[in-house]
């Protein structure tokens, strides 16, 4: 049984990468080019020689891009799924096959996982030729998986829930990108207008971000933010399996 659907799993993930492959070149220029822009414009812009949190506004803003970037791509299995629903219909494949959903949420969350990788090797390459020092080390392996696993379900209930593309569109233009930008992903949440710390402590990517920068700066996880990607992971896995659930095929 274990093996049965250890099979199902890799399959579904299979499938996905070798979609991924063929069209590698684009998601990585995709992936790397909106943070380099970032980068140059705040970067060695406005934040040249500035210092925030005791640190240089450059060692700051390269794990909040870090954070971002990833989260975007995790994210954007919702616009391959939605196709694979409405147009390919290999999703309705992936029902009627004899599959318990389970497998199908694991297949799907494990390929946005790996798409959320393609960033983290673009922005250590960045930090390396800016000459920024950033840990790699066992912290972030803890942190990175519950920041990409919490956003490949959103993309994947998202990708469920709407139904059709201008309404993922709006779903993405009024959700995914006030959270790249009010996230503490540019600036400290605690220097922004209380009005808008109250939103950032609903955004997601307000915790895994802060523990992505702490994590690659070498410094202490906050426990708490920890607890609330763990939480957050587990309400966004049953959210996933009764949405699937309830679809039909």
């Amino acid at each position: 049984m274990a093996k049965a659907s250890l099979s199902t799993i890799t399959g579904i993930y299979y499938r996905e990468t070798l979609v991924l492959r063929k069209k590698l070149l684009r998601v990585v220029l995709a992936a790397a080019v909106p943070p380099f822009l970032y980068l140059m414009a705040f970067g060695f812009g406005v934040g040249n020689d500035t210092q925030v949190n005791g640190v240089d506004y450059l060692t700051f803003l390269l794990p909040g891009l870090l954070a971002m970037a990833s989260m975007n791509q995790s994210y954007n299995i919702a616009t391959e799924i939605n196709i694979s629903r409405f147009y390919l219909k290999i999703f309705e494949e992936f029902l009627l096959a004899p599959n318990q959903r389970w497998q199908i949420v694991a297949g799907e969350v494990m390929y946005g996982m790996t798409r959320g990788l393609i960033p983290v090797a673009i922005i250590a390459l960045y930090a390396l030729l800016c000459g920024v020092g950033l840990n790699f080390g066992p912290a972030l392996w803890l942190v990175l998986p519950l920041h990409l696993m919490a956003f490949s379900l959103i993309g994947f209930i998202v990708a469920l829930k709407m139904k059709n593309h201008r309404d993922q569109a709006s779903m993405t233009a009024f959700v995914i990108t006030p959270m790249m930008f009010l996230s503490g992903t540019f600036f400290p949440v605690e220097q922004m207008p209380w009005m808008i710390q109250g939103l950032a402590m609903a955004s997601p990517l307000t915790y895994s971000a802060e523990l992505l920068r702490s994590a690659l700066l070498g410094q202490p996880l906050s426990q708490l933010s920890l607890l609330m990607m763990v939480v957050l992971n587990l309400i966004l896995l049953g959210l996933a399996l009764r949405t699937l659930n309830r679809l039909e095929p």
